[in-house]
């Protein structure tokens, strides 16, 4: 099935309390599924149309803020107006799920894939200090699995996760394995689990949970930013989380995510039957970066690492920062929803480092 269609089949089968969304292309099967799917009849998940993208991360706040399983997807301009929203998320330590089948910006732009959304999901998404979890499937599969790694670590850590798609695996069609299906958590499971923070109703347990991102006190506001510091601090120590292919004896690292890497792994091959020793490293996490394993390439004397993104250069400052002036670092990518072949990325990898 496509990628989109799997993501509305995961969020059914781990045992996803809510979805609110609105359509727009190219990930608009998500939300179609769930509907031709009907899970209010049969696990009790509800899934709504919202009357906006603004709407429908403050229905995920709302139910979020009560310890559901909610998430919402669309795609980059869509986004965009769920960033105040996903800032509020953040600050009240909320989990969620958030989905982004990424296309051509800026703008409008078009429908087809892009990864130019990298900056916006990495570097906070909107104003103040802040991260999401960023997870970058490169398959079907993985956007199927993503959807209950995302739950889990967003649970784990109160904090919403995103997955970052883009237009080109939402819509590819491809096996996939479903995950057998989980029972939806009762109120007093939640209440049991999560009622130190959620706001579940007054029990005689504890005084009632009161749920906003709102602090007038700059000295309490610091505290509360010293406290979400700590958190990304222990989520970037334990969530790295990557993929390599012949990187052992590369002398060259193609650094790829998403749908760009498994053009770049192509190019390994096409490298390789040429006598050149070119490995691919492919960030499965995206926040938190693997910053580690390049960094050790490095000091191992690869020759050159060249980051391969549909967009004009965005992951590509994360690569230089890990490898830290070591090793030299270029960036190829194309951009507006056109995407590049194995070819070309031999190419510009001759032209960067191989002259």
């Amino acid at each position: 099935m496509k990628g989109n269609e799997v993501i509305a089949h995961a969020a059914v089968r781990c045992g996803c309390d809510g979805y609110f969304g609105y359509p727009i292309t190219p990930q608009s099967e998500v939300m179609e599924t769930l509907m031709e799917l009907k899970p209010w009849e049969t696990t009790g998940m509800v899934v709504l149309q919202a009357e906006s993208e603004l709407a429908s991360i403050n229905m995920v706040y709302g139910g979020a803020a009560t310890g559901k399983r909610v998430m919402t997807s669309s795609s980059s301009p869509g986004v965009s107006l769920m960033s105040e929203g996903m800032s509020y998320l953040a600050a009240c330590e909320l989990p969620c799920l958030i989905v982004n089948c990424q296309r051509g910006g800026p703008g409008l732009g078009t429908i087809q894939p892009s990864q130019g959304d990298y900056f916006q999901a990495c570097k906070g998404g909107a104003h103040g200090d802040f991260h999401l979890i960023v997870l970058a499937p490169a398959s079907v599969q993985e956007m199927h699995d993503f959807v209950d790694l995302g739950f889990e670590l967003a649970f784990k850590y109160r904090n919403p996760a995103m997955i970052l798609a883009d237009g080109a695996i939402g819509q590819m069609m491809e096996k996939v394995v479903l995950a057998p299906q989980k029972a939806r958590r009762a109120d007093a499971e939640i209440e049991a689990e999560y009622g130190s923070w959620a706001c579940c109703g007054k029990g005689s347990r504890r005084e009632r949970n009161i749920c906003t991102s709102l602090e007038m006190q700059s000295e309490k506001m610091e505290k509360i930013n010293f406290h979400l510091n700590e958190k990304y601090k222990a989520i970037e120590a334990a969530e790295a989380r990557w993929e390599q292919i012949d990187c052992d004896d590369a002398d060259y690292v193609l650094v790829a995510f998403g749908s760009s890497a498994r053009i770049c792994s192509a190019t390994v091959e096409l490298a390789r039957a040429e006598g050149i020793k070119v490995g691919l490293m492919r960030p499965v996490t995206l926040y938190p970066f693997p910053s580690e394993p390049l960094a050790a390439m490095s000091r191992r004397g690869v020759k050159g690492f060249l980051s391969v993104e549909l967009n004009a250069g965005q992951m590509v400052e994360d690569v230089r920062l890990a490898v830290d002036g070591k090793s030299p670092v270029a960036h190829y990518g194309r951009q507006g929803g056109m995407m590049f072949t194995p070819d070309e990325v031999l190419e510009a990898l001759k032209s960067n480092f191989i002259k």
